[in-house]
């Protein structure tokens, strides 16, 4: 029996000068023998399956590429391929939220805050105690000046919220305000706008009694955040300052804001 590529080829004469021209044709007889292997019913059944095996891998690859050029995750297309499944995306964990937005909780007996001066003289500041807002512009208790939360320095209750206008205001109102707090009163204090034209010198040794040592040079349109308390004995740790400069201003004539958080200890209970 002659081999099957024999038949593509034809048989060659060995010697003579034969007519070319028949070289590689195919003699009747061996025509139609190719022609049956060729279409056979088994060949063409196995053929079919090798053809769709073939299709199925230059997808894959193709796909594949794709997703290595474009950054996707190979495996998650490899598993996608076989699986004919997507993967579901894993999903970062949030970070976990604590009071008033801190990034760690407080330690036992003391009070998490967050305080935001007002920006320029549009956005209002803010007043956050232990995840509940004190002053606001939503709760609609902001003014220009100094905005100042009152809290009990033992329960942390909230004792009072009330802002004092420095630029056009009576200053006699804040010294009202400030003369008669109880030893261990908390204050905490947003600027918003100007917190200082209308301030004199009683005024400013108030706020030095209860830790500030940026009062005494808190200027016109300063933004100013501070937490202190009555009887502290040091300075407060929490309070910054920021000078209204033509040179540094965010804002066309004003600093930009501040903003600060911690944990203020709760004061121990005096003994009767």
């Amino acid at each position: 029996m002659e081999s099957f590529s024999s038949l593509l080829i034809g048989n060659v004469p060995t010697a003579g000068h034969g007519d070319i021209r028949h070289r590689n044709e195919l003699k009747p007889h061996q025509s139609a023998r190719f022609l049956f292997l060729f279409f056979d019913p088994a060949n063409m059944r196995l053929a079919g399956p090798l053809r769709a095996v073939v299709v199925v891998l230059l997808v894959g690859l193709t796909w594949l590429l794709a997703s290595s050029i474009l950054g996707g995750d190979g495996n998650s297309v490899v598993k996608m391929f076989f699986t004919g499944t997507p993967e579901e995306p894993t999903q970062e964990p949030r970070p976990r939220r604590y009071k008033c937005g801190l990034s760690a909780p407080c330690p036992p007996k003391h009070l998490a805050f967050r305080l935001v001066s007002g920006a320029a003289n549009v956005i209002g500041p803010k007043i956050c105690l232990e995840d509940k807002m004190l002053i606001s512009s939503v709760k609609n208790n902001v003014g220009r000046g100094l905005n100042i939360a009152l809290v009990n320095g033992v329960s942390g209750e909230l004792l009072e919220t009330k802002s004092f206008d420095m630029w056009e205001g009576d200053v006699s109102d804040l010294l009202k305000f400030l003369r008669p707090l109880h030893e261990g009163t908390l204050v905490f204090v947003a600027s918003f706008d100007d917190p200082a034209t209308k301030l004199n010198d009683e005024a400013r040794r108030l706020f030095e009694e209860l830790g500030s040592t940026a009062v005494k040079e808190l200027a016109f349109r300063d933004s100013w955040v501070f937490v202190g308390a009555k009887g502290i004995d040091n300075k407060s740790p929490f309070e910054q300052r920021m000078k209204n400069s033509k040179t540094s201003n965010k804002y066309e004539g004003w600093p930009e804001s501040l903003e600060m958080d911690g944990c203020v200890p709760l004061r121990a209970p005096l003994e009767s």
